[in-house]
């Protein structure tokens, strides 16, 4: 069993520092402490030194912790001060690790996370954290290395032009010509990626910038002209959004990640309670919302609940609060809430009308907009203005009762996956962060845990990336090292990025990985077997009948304890098992059956009105309903 290294242990001290900081403890007070990016207490007096070492001085005054990468030949200069640094290195083992794990670290401490490669493969193995990163709008920062000027455009030996390759999947992204520059890039970079809709931003820097002299200052002067993020609504229309929730008989909140992006949830709850409206909350809002609060009709779109995806489509007005209405959600947008007012919320001025046209369209900070609605809503109320709701809930509380979440156990006796995650979530409990891979195990970690706290939900939403989990939930346990992080990734997923469990033994980060073994690429074959005439085109993968790899050894190989369990009786001792070990990364292979598919479902280009309650089920709505 590998134990942490010294190198490891040097670190103990600042990562305790950094727990111990209200910031680090509170993403909001993070995210709120982000703007502005420079900090403004620290300075540095001009100091000769090489654009490598203002790079690593530039990264120590923006009060990073961390920052994971891998050394390269372009990206090698900046290393060497990064030696002496008090910014923590994690040599991972694969530059996609490394941007996961900033991903997850940002999502967790709501700080901006920063990853490092070099030129060529290095930078474009980077491009699908970034592009995920971009989809799911996370505060990150990619760092990389680039061939020497001179032979910038000439295909030089691991040249690959990385800004270009980057610019539709980043907020912003630098090319740098100077060492002089790198403070005001650096700090501009980290400025963009944290304010505003938050969003991965990359600085390319040549090996012959790192390796030239330059003097280098702090605070450097950002100039960002044109980029001025509207925080603030137009009062006018937070007035006729408030008008239009005082006489709406349907209405739906219908919340998004950007409800937590902004640190808004505290408002959401308040809004909620003022106004008695349901509340819907996206995959990438779990959390935002309490699941176990009486407003809640759960998610909404392909998986989601019938409760949920009813009321979007029946609502006279949905007041969408840091979402997209994006094609998960909507279904076939044509005939997606086709008698519903739209009041859209969003720091994103390009998302409002974009696949959905807003009625009363808001600009501005989640956290803002809900504050302004509160005031405005009670002023409505105290002019004896207030929706009843009554016969909405009465339909809304029919349908909930009727179409619960649930699912059938395996009629050949293996172990069922939903029971195997609502077990995890109701033994670890609410305070743990869950880390999703994507596919069938993503959308039952979705349904079946509660979760009551925002922060505690990490997954790929938009762009969908397998091999997500366990990278990010290193990041995550890195971010907040008293929280206990669990991973729930499939067999499919594990097997993309699990070399990352090597860097969290050899580093002393303890995450807890859920395999959810059903020896398939899960969600791919429940497509097959309703859409393919159970045609199982590769999809079988060999984790069942071979046992290849053995999820156990593999665990063991690479310095963590791995366990298995086959049967529902061993379901919790299990758990319980894994929960007592807090000094190494802990796998457990839950081999469960393969035939278990994820239901409610809205199948790809069909309208939410044909949602499926199981196979061959359909809801039955009120005549008058439909």
């Amino acid at each position: 069993m590998t134990r942490p290294t010294p190198e490891t242990l040097a670190h103990t001290a600042r990562r305790a520092r950094a727990s111990a900081d209200p910031a680090a403890a509170d993403p909001a007070a993070a995210r709120a402490a982000a703007t502005p990016a420079v900090p403004a207490v620290r300075t540095s007096a001009p100091a000769q030194v090489s654009g490598a070492s203002s790079l690593v001085r530039s990264l120590e005054a923006l009060d990073v912790d961390v920052v994971f990468g891998i050394p390269g030949g372009a990206i090698l200069p900046a290393y060497d001060p990064l030696y002496d640094s008090t910014v923590r290195h994690i040599l991972v083992r694969h530059e996609q690790g490394a941007g996961h794990a900033a991903t997850g670290y940002a999502q967790a401490t709501g700080k901006v996370g920063v990853c490092i490669a070099t030129s060529g493969p290095g930078a474009t193995n980077l491009v699908t954290p970034i592009a995920d990163a971009y989809m799911d709008s996370v505060a990150m920062v990619a760092i990389t290395g680039q061939v020497a000027r001179p032979s910038i455009g000439t295909d030089a030996f691991q040249e690959a032009d990385i800004q270009g390759i980057t610019l539709p999947i980043t907020k912003h992204n630098f090319l740098v010509q100077t060492a002089e520059e790198i403070p005001q890039v650096l700090a501009e970079a980290f400025h963009l990626a944290s304010t505003g809709r938050p969003g991965p931003v990359l600085v390319d820097i040549p090996k012959d910038v790192l390796q030239a002299s330059t003097t280098f200052t702090w605070p450097p002067t950002l100039d960002l002209p044109g980029y001025r993020p509207t925080l603030h609504p137009h009062g006018k229309q937070i007035r006729e959004a408030a008008r239009l929730m005082a006489g709406a008989r349907r209405p739906v909140l219908y919340v998004g990640g950007g409800v937590l992006k902004a640190g808004a949830t505290d408002g959401l709850r308040r809004l909620a309670d003022l106004t008695g409206i349901p509340v819907i909350t996206t995959l990438m809002a779990l959390g935002a919302f309490p699941d176990s609060h009486p407003q809640h009709l759960g998610m909404p779109g392909m998986h989601g609940t019938v409760a949920a995806v009813y009321g979007l489509q029946k609502a006279d007005l949905i007041v969408a609060l840091g979402a997209r209405f994006d094609d998960r959600v909507t279904g076939k947008v044509d005939s997606f809430a086709l008698d519903a007012t739209v009041v859209h919320a969003d720091i994103d001025p390009a998302e409002i009308g974009k696949n959905r046209h807003a009625d009363v369209p808001i600009v501005g900070d989640a956290k803002h907009v809900i504050d302004e609605l509160i005031a405005a809503v009670t002023v409505e109320r105290a002019g004896g203005r207030v929706a009843d709701l009554g016969d909405w809930w009465t339909q809304l509380d029919d349908l909930r009762n009727r179409y619960p979440l649930g699912y059938d156990e395996p009629a050949d006796g293996t172990l069922s996956p939903q029971y195997v995650i609502k077990r995890l979530g109701e033994i670890v409990g609410p305070d743990t962060i869950f880390v999703a891979g994507v596919g069938q195990h993503q959308m039952w970690a979705s349904q079946f845990i509660s979760y009551e706290k925002p922060y505690t939900w990490l997954n790929s939403g938009g762009l969908g990336t397998m091999g997500y989990a366990v990278p990010a939930a290193m990041g995550a346990k890195v971010g907040k090292p008293d929280t206990v992080v669990w991973a729930i990734d499939g067999d499919g997923c594990f097997q993309m990025t699990n070399q990352e469990l090597a860097t969290c033994a050899l580093e002393g980060i303890p995450v807890k990985i859920a395999v959810i073994n059903n020896g398939n690429l899960g969600m791919v074959r429940q497509w097959q077997t309703l859409f393919y005439n159970e045609r199982y085109s590769n999809t079988e993968l060999g984790t069942h009948k071979h046992r290849i790899p053995d999820f156990v050894k593999l665990a063991e190989a690479l310095g963590c304890v791995g366990l298995r369990c086959e049967t529902a009786d061993d379901v919790d001792k299990t758990i319980a098992a894994a929960m007592e070990i807090n000094d190494v990364p802990v796998v457990i292979d839950f081999v469960v059956g393969k035939d278990a598919m994820v239901w409610p479902m809205v199948a790809a280009g069909t309208s939410n009105d044909e949602i499926m309650f199981a196979r061959d089920v359909r809801p039955v709505f009120d005549e008058d309903d439909i």
